[in-house]
């Protein structure tokens, strides 16, 4: 059981974990820093977000619209 080999083994496996563990962490690091920068750019560092402009808000109330007619059609209702 004292194998040099076994030990090497052992330890590349868990070095590789290791750095594994580590690019997932920093991925998602990165990730979340782009997440709060897109944030900041959108309030236009006020910290209040913008208000859409109407073209948008009409985009969304038909996206709204459309989907409660999707669920209504898929939950058997008649409309």
């Amino acid at each position: 059981m004292t194998d040099p080999m076994l030990y090497l083994t052992l330890a590349s496996a868990a070095l590789m974990g290791l750095a594994m563990i580590t690019w997932a962490t920093l991925a998602g690091w990165r990730g979340w820093l782009q997440l709060k920068a897109q944030e900041l750019t959108r309030t236009g560092g006020t910290g209040e977000p913008t208000m859409p402009s109407a073209s948008a808000r009409i985009e969304i109330a038909d996206l709204k619209e459309r989907i409660r007619k999707l669920e209504a059609i898929a939950a058997g209702v008649d409309l």
